[in-house]
């Protein structure tokens, strides 16, 4: 399994490739497809549960999916998102649970160093910050807050929503690995919504997502054809049946 010391050494040497998953059969296709780093992002809140925003997901749902998704995983790196109000506490209540210390903190550069005081690795997260925002726009004013974030010991930080051309500046700068979304090709590293680059979000296309299959029209036509062969009796079949 992927250890932070060596996402961390990857940088300069090739892009690190990141998505988020909530359950263990997705994670387990991710883990099998070689990718580095799996999120279990607190975005679940949103393409798992419905809600408007991310600040609904409690500390117990995301361990709830967190083990779901070790279940799944033999290779990758796990992190495992701190939810809107959480802090060391909770930190810590993920590694008693499950065993992990591997945890993403949205901007506060003091909870990061007291987390890596306390044998965490912490992966950083500046620019839009979910959590915080009351608006969804591109954010200018990130550069100090990243400088900061690996000053207090993370090993990776996202960047999300800034100009492409102050993410590279930034990511040229800093010492560990950049990880964007909506930052532009200069970062170390990219990550995406798994059901938005899957294209399972209908209606959900800012700029910086690249649908790579549409699964929103497949699973249609699959319930299509499902629903047609139940009522016609043609499902199931002499060969389906025991």
């Amino acid at each position: 399994m992927f250890s932070a010391s060596e996402i961390k050494a990857l940088k300069g040497k090739r892009k690190i490739v990141a998505l988020t998953a909530y359950d263990f059969l997705m994670a387990k296709l991710l883990d099998e497809e070689g990718v580095d780093i799996i999120l279990v992002g607190d975005s679940l809140g949103m393409v798992v549960y419905g809600e408007k925003d991310t600040k609904g997901v409690s500390i117990d749902d995301m361990i709830r999916h967190t083990g779901a998704v070790m279940n799944g995983v033999s290779k990758a790196l796990i992190v495992a998102d701190l939810p809107y109000g959480c802090g060391f506490d909770e930190a810590r209540l993920i590694r008693d649970e499950l065993g992990i210390s591997c945890v993403k903190v949205e901007g506060q550069p003091d909870l990061v160093k007291a987390l890596c005081a306390d044998s965490f690795d912490v992966m950083g997260h500046a620019g839009l910050k979910p959590q915080q925002a009351t608006e969804f726009r591109v954010q200018k004013e990130f550069a100090d807050e990243a400088y900061a974030i690996e000053q207090a010991g993370a090993f990776s930080i996202v960047l999300e929503c800034v100009p492409a051309e102050m993410a590279a500046d930034v990511t040229s700068r800093l010492n560990i690995p950049t990880i964007g979304i909506g930052a532009g090709a200069g970062c170390d590293g990219q990550i995406l919504v798994l059901p938005d680059m899957l294209g399972m979000n209908k209606g959900f296309k800012p700029k910086f997502l690249r649908e790579y299959a549409n699964l929103d029209s497949a699973c249609r036509q699959a319930v299509k054809l499902y629903k047609e062969d139940v009522i016609s009796g043609n499902f199931p079949s002499h060969n389906e049946s025991y």
